[in-house]
């Protein structure tokens, strides 16, 4: 087995980790400290994200990348890697919150670099693009890049979901105009 470093300032965020399990969590999305992406310490950053999967034991692990911070789309794909590498079950874009959510272009970098791991190691590392999905020509375009890039596999949700809460009322739109042949009023159903 790998054995973890584990630094003493994240002591409470393993704490934190196992007191979500306590209370029934069997899902966990961690964020990676993105100042030692940034600072290319992909050492450090493997041994934080290890800690952290070690604490999770056998439930799901998302490991956010925060990817708007991170500069540039290799340090997206290095950041990527390392995350797959240190354990993580999905690497996902950010927290939703971030002045820049999912985008494509950071997408294919990040699915990319999930067709190359599973290539060099045998392992399926699942997707969650969050944040700035609002649309639902937006998510089909996610579900194609999907399908094109990684195959018919990671259009289920135990290899790719969605981080769209914004996402829902234009579903709703369009499902009420594909049945009544109208849109919806704003005020039955508001944009996000």
């Amino acid at each position: 087995g790998t054995v973890c470093v584990i630094p003493k300032r994240h002591v409470l965020r393993l704490a934190e980790i196992r007191y979500a399990l306590d209370q029934g969590a069997d899902e966990i999305d961690i964020v990676i400290s993105r100042a030692l992406a940034l600072r290319g310490e992909w050492a450090a950053l493997y041994d934080e994200i290890c800690a952290m999967r070690e604490a999770c034991g056998t439930a799901l692990m998302k490991a956010i990348l925060a990817t708007g911070e991170l500069k540039s789309l290799t340090t997206v794909a290095r950041a990527s890697h390392v995350a797959m590498q240190a354990g993580a079950d999905f690497i996902k874009t950010s927290t939703g919150m971030e002045a820049v959510n999912a985008t494509l272009p950071v997408s294919l970098v990040m699915v990319r670099a999930i067709r190359d791991y599973r290539a060099l190691a045998g392992y399926d590392i699942g997707y969650k693009p969050a944040g700035g999905i609002r649309q639902a020509k937006d998510a089909l375009a996610y579900l194609i890049l999907m399908k094109e890039e990684l195959g018919r596999d990671w259009l289920e949700p135990d290899l790719f979901r969605l981080g769209a809460s914004g996402l829902l009322t234009d579903i709703e739109r369009q499902l009420e105009h594909f049945v009544t042949g109208r849109y919806s009023s704003a005020d039955r159903h508001g944009m996000a």
